[in-house]
């Protein structure tokens, strides 16, 4: 299976619903390949209207009462950002056949290493006179960037008609997955959140996702992972159906955007070390299992493994740690994702809420319980969500009233699921602390009952930045705007043009104003130690012996990780500016890991 060379090192992955919901159309005919979440087909509709307008696209609503409506919907939008994007890329081509300027411009943004940008610059030294010669280059080297989606898997929740359940091909996930297969892109789905082995073997259903008799895959499946142990197994668990996944997207488990799945103390680099020692052993592990499973169905096998990449996101800030992720471990791309929030021309960001982005501190950003998934949410402080929802809590009318459903995944009251952010919920935890209430502290009272109402309707919140953005009336509660960055948003401070952030990532201007931004490793091992505290600390109920076996674990593997770090960046070229200061900086975390006490267990004499 061929590969085209490489135009860019970076991708932009998914952030929140409504973030990245049209950034291919803003940002793929520049070759930047983006992620589209296609969780919420209510948005999906609403931007499938909003685009055909503006590019005079003929639009026929699909509307609820349709059979499969929300497969359609995603279908219907993403047929249309396709579209979209392949008549963007054709024009932008004919601009820089025809525009010297423009071809200048270009070629500033893209990296020293591209080799494509060598030739665009060759042909700008023999002089544009041959335009027919620059056109034919084009289209043999130049490339749209990838029109990719992203599924949350745990976000698959049973649906209903009436009091009738539907099949599971009906639940959320798997209509997402539907919407997918039958639309005309030819890129990847990006899976995230963990295993769901019923939305896996979904995928068999659709033909785009097995290779072709070229051993080209028409989709290619995407697993974001936090470490290598699960890459295995899911990559092993989907080659067993006869499905190959095209990349491993690693992500940071606390050092990035959105829901935070920590590790249990595994650290960025060694997990990235133990990648690239094993890629071979991940590549021919799938291949064997998938080749089995290819014969058994009778389709076409492939004699060689098919190409196979390593990415990874969460943190990255500069060029140099852009680079040195690059070659210290083999990766083929690197997800900036914050940064870009930044970016009018990029991402879909209201301006009250681009403006609290660009203001944000260290403190301002932090790892909150908002969720109704119940899994740490990296969230802004003073968003108009926020304020909304405190205002309902000290009104004694906590909660939402969830017009969406699409985290109704609770079935503790009602066996169709209720979402623990929603109103009826609230009322019903609420009450029921009520009757315990003489039995409790004030102390305790206040904090259980925070604890329930501290939920956000992420599924309005984190898709209204898109309706402000561009003018589109927002029905029902109001619930303002929930937005998702990683800590590394507080390095960043102003609003730069697309142009401008793609030279930052590429080492050739810096728009960091902070001086003393530490780095990414750095900032990673302090979250873990902040995690494995705030763990210990909140711990309200017995201890028990699993609990204090976990966190002994979690510290040993930061201590493992720290010394994996103080040997790497003592024998590596890179950092050599700040390599003394990085190497003080793990020796105190170190010091400070070692004064945190695991809880011992005392037991009954």
């Amino acid at each position: 299976m061929t590969t085209l060379k490489t135009l860019h090192t970076f991708h932009i992955p998914v952030m929140g619903l409504a973030y990245t919901i049209d950034s291919p159309i803003r940002v793929a005919k520049y070759g930047i390949s983006s992620v589209i979440s296609i969780m919420d087909d209510e948005l999906i509709e609403k931007m499938n209207a909003f685009y055909s307008e503006k590019f005079d696209i003929p639009y026929q609503e699909i509307t609820q009462k349709i059979h499969d409506y929300r497969a359609e919907r995603i279908t219907s939008y993403l047929n249309l950002v396709d579209k979209i994007v392949k008549e963007k890329f054709e024009s932008f081509k004919i601009e820089l056949t025809e525009s010297k300027l423009a071809m200048e411009h270009y070629i500033a943004t893209l990296s020293d290493r591209s080799g494509i940008k060598i030739g665009l610059q060759n042909l700008m030294d023999d002089g544009l006179a041959f335009k027919e010669t620059v056109k034919n280059y084009l289209d043999e080297h130049l490339y749209a960037g990838d029109i990719d989606v992203n599924i949350m898997t745990k976000l698959d929740k049973d649906n209903f008609i009436k009091e009738e359940q539907l099949p599971i091909e009906f639940n959320d996930a798997h209509a997402a997955l539907r919407g997918f297969a039958n639309s005309t892109l030819e890129s990847s789905v990006v899976l995230s959140a963990g295993m769901n082995p019923r939305l896996y073997s979904y995928f068999e259903n659709f033909s785009a996702f097995f290779p072709d008799l070229n051993n080209q895959l028409k989709k290619r499946i995407t697993l974001k992972v936090s470490d290598f142990r699960s890459a295995m197994i899911q990559g092993n668990f989907l080659a067993k159906k006869g499905l190959w996944v095209s990349e491993y997207r690693i992500e940071s488990g606390l050092n990035c955007g959105g829901h935070a799945f920590a590790t249990e103390g595994f650290l960025l680099g060694p997990i990235l070390e133990e990648f690239k020692q094993k890629k071979e052993q991940l590549i021919q592990s799938a291949h064997e299992l998938m080749v089995k499973a290819l014969g058994q169905k009778g389709l076409h096998v492939p004699e060689k493994p098919l190409d196979l990449k390593i990415t990874v996101q969460g943190g990255v800030g500069t060029a140099e740690e852009h680079d040195f992720l690059l070659e210290q471990y083999n990766v083929d791309s690197v997800g900036w994702g914050s940064p870009f929030l930044l970016v009018p021309e990029a991402t879909s960001v209201d301006n009250h809420t681009r403006a609290l982005l660009a203001g944000a501190k260290e403190e301002d950003l932090y790892l909150s319980h908002i969720s109704p998934l119940g899994i740490p949410f990296n969230t802004l402080r003073g968003t108009t969500n926020e304020v909304l929802k405190q205002k309902r809590i000290n009104d004694n009318k906590a909660g939402s009233s969830c017009p969406k459903r699409f985290l109704a995944l609770s079935k503790e009251y009602d066996s169709k699921g209720i979402c623990t952010s929603s109103k009826k919920y609230q009322d019903l935890k609420l009450e029921e602390l009520d009757l315990l209430k003489d039995n409790l502290s004030a102390e305790i009272f206040k904090k259980k009952r925070s604890s329930i109402t501290e939920k956000a309707c992420l599924c309005v919140g984190l898709a209204n930045a898109s309706y402000l953005e561009n003018d589109i009336k927002i029905k029902g509660q109001a619930q303002g705007v929930i937005i998702c960055p990683g800590p590394n948003m507080a390095y960043f401070n102003h609003e730069v043009s697309l142009a401008t952030m793609m030279k930052h990532i590429y080492g050739k201007t810096s728009i960091l104003s902070v001086l003393d931004r530490p780095n990414l490793f750095v900032k990673e091992l302090k979250m873990y130690l902040d995690y494995l505290r705030n763990e210990i600390d909140s711990v309200s109920d017995e201890l028990t012996a699993g609990q204090i076996k976990k966190w002994n674990a979690f510290k040993n593997n930061l201590i493992i990780g720290i010394g994996y770090y103080e040997e790497l960046f003592s024998t590596n070229s890179f950092f050599e500016t700040t390599k003394k200061q990085i190497l003080n900086q793990f020796d105190f975390y170190k010091i400070e890991l070692y004064k945190i006490e695991i809880p011992q267990l005392v037991l009954a004499s």
